[in-house]
């Protein structure tokens, strides 16, 4: 199957609702490997590795995020897939 790599910002009220530790959750569900962190500028960072399909579901869920989160914009960078290992929370 085709790896994908995604680099996402989720902009918006993302921070303070449990935003990454529900995004982890979800990607380990969707069997994705990669990280999620929060910016000091208010925004959420992640990296996303799976297939196509995957990380599309993936993305797609960020649009909403977490009950609690008000998602304004999410910008996605296409990259090298690395072959990450397993999804964390970067502090």
């Amino acid at each position: 199957m085709n790896q994908i790599r995604a680099h996402a910002f989720i902009s918006g009220r993302v921070q303070g609702v449990g935003y990454r530790f529900t995004t982890q959750d979800v990607a380990l569900e969707l069997g994705i490997s990669g990280w999620v962190r929060n910016l000091p500028d208010g925004r959420v960072e992640a990296v996303f590795e799976g297939t196509e399909a995957q990380v599309k579901q993936m993305i797609d869920w960020c649009h909403r995020g977490p009950r609690g989160a008000i998602v304004s914009r999410v910008e996605v960078q296409n990259e090298t897939f690395e072959g990450l290992q397993g999804f964390n929370i970067r502090r």
